[in-house]
């Protein structure tokens, strides 16, 4: 379609206007769950610090316990965090427990399975090779290690290896500040009573709530009316919170009431592109505010939670410095039924999915597409992708989706 950027161009451009991350801070390990790393993160110790036990049982000498049965003489007791310090010498054994130290001159673990013990006395039923349930020193990793990448989100797999390599507090990038503004006279915020002509503003809070998965911080502007003295209030707000990125819902196309372009022209916004080949979603909008981001959404509630899935979360994630922000998050599988053939703007299709465990997911797209119709999109666990022109296509065939229930970082 003439004048209609693709969505792979179209989020190339914003990304591509995105100077860098924001800046750094450090905050404590206890509260970087969910922060993205600013930094490579690289172990201040060594794990385990010492040979441990991989087993409750005995630490003995295996050359002692070749011919079995073998009696070995107690000499002491090894537990976690209370260490047997001395040297362990030809025929002596010592009581040993999960992730103890292994004593010196030990080299391997008698499991208390294969173990009799009578009083100071312990007999081997079953040999044991050398170096058996026991964990070197460094097995997991070393002092200065490199463990984690900048622009990793700090999930909590990610925070116990942090801690783990001895770290206390982590360079994280600051949250991005996300401003959030719906616009239009029909709107009432959620709780307030609609006149008959209005409706209830939901897409707002939806992207607040896709921003803040993303780890930004969000800054709610409330509803702007179709004035464009209201509109630039609004923007005038969000420059004065610092934004990082400035969201508007609804008001950018072209019809006499909507005025977001001309109000975020007048206030010096350098509009990089306006209207994509998707759908939904076409009337698309994307700026530069002085420092800040627009991105400028449709006001259909599905067609703007859509468009944050694809354009404003990597908008966030590349303000976070994460390296892949721009990644295709699509994944393969097979149609449900058949499709016809597609025109020039990229579909993306409410669908619900059919999964088995040895096979590809099964896409069934929902009959009603109307962007307007949150309860479908409620109810879906996938967007299915028709590209531009894809011819058409039989139940069975290929194709890629994307899941919405599936995390976002």
């Amino acid at each position: 379609m003439s004048g209609l950027l693709s969505v792979a161009d179209a989020l190339a451009r914003i990304l591509a206007a995105i100077p860098g991350p924001v800046e750094a801070e450090t905050v404590a390990v206890q509260s970087a769950a969910g922060r993205t790393l600013a930094a490579d993160l690289a172990a201040t110790r060594t794990q385990p610090p010492f040979p441990a036990s991989a087993m409750d049982g005995y630490a003995v000498r295996a050359a002692d316990i070749a011919p079995v049965p073998a009696s070995l003489r107690l000499i002491g007791t090894s537990a976690a965090g209370h260490g047997f310090s001395g040297t362990l010498g030809p025929g002596e054994a010592v009581r040993i427990f999960t992730g103890a130290p292994v004593p010196a001159g030990a080299d391997a673990i008698l499991i208390q399975e294969n173990a009799e013990a009578d009083g100071e006395t312990v007999t081997a039923r079953e040999p044991v090779a050398e170096g058996r349930f026991l964990r070197r020193a460094g097995l997991d990793f070393r002092e200065g290690d490199t463990l984690l990448r900048a622009g990793e989100t700090l999930d909590a797999r990610r925070l116990a290896l942090a801690a783990s390599a001895g770290h206390a507090a982590l360079p994280v990038r600051r949250r991005p500040r996300l401003a959030v503004l719906a616009t239009g006279d029909e709107l009432v915020r959620p709780g307030e009573r609609p006149e008959w002509d209005q409706i209830v503003a939901s897409n707002g809070l939806a992207l607040a709530a896709l921003g803040q998965e993303a780890g930004a911080e969000t800054i709610d502007l409330g509803i702007a009316a179709d004035d464009t003295g209201a509109l630039r209030d609004a923007v005038g707000r969000a420059r004065t919170a610092g934004a990082d990125l400035l969201v508007t819902l609804g008001g950018a196309s072209v019809g006499d009431h909507d005025l977001v372009q001309a109000a975020l022209g007048a206030e010096g916004m350098e509009l990089g592109f306006w209207r994509v080949a998707l759908r939904p979603g076409k009337p698309l909008m994307h700026g530069r505010l002085g420092p800040m981001l627009v991105i400028g959404l449709p006001g259909n509630p599905v067609s703007s939670i859509v468009c944050g899935l694809l354009f404003v979360v990597p908008a966030l994630r590349a303000l976070l410095g994460d390296p892949r922000a721009g990644e295709d998050r699509s994944e393969p599988a097979l149609l449900g039924r058949d499709m016809p053939e597609n025109d020039a703007r990229q579909d993306y299709l409410r669908a619900r999915l059919e999964t088995a465990p040895d096979r590809l997911p099964v896409v069934h797209p929902e009959t009603r597409q109307d962007s307007s119709m949150l309860s479908v999109l409620g109810a879906s666990e996938a967007l299915l992708i028709r590209p531009p022109h894809a011819p058409p296509a039989r139940a069975g065939d290929p194709c890629r989706i994307i899941r919405l229930d599936r995390r976002i970082v």
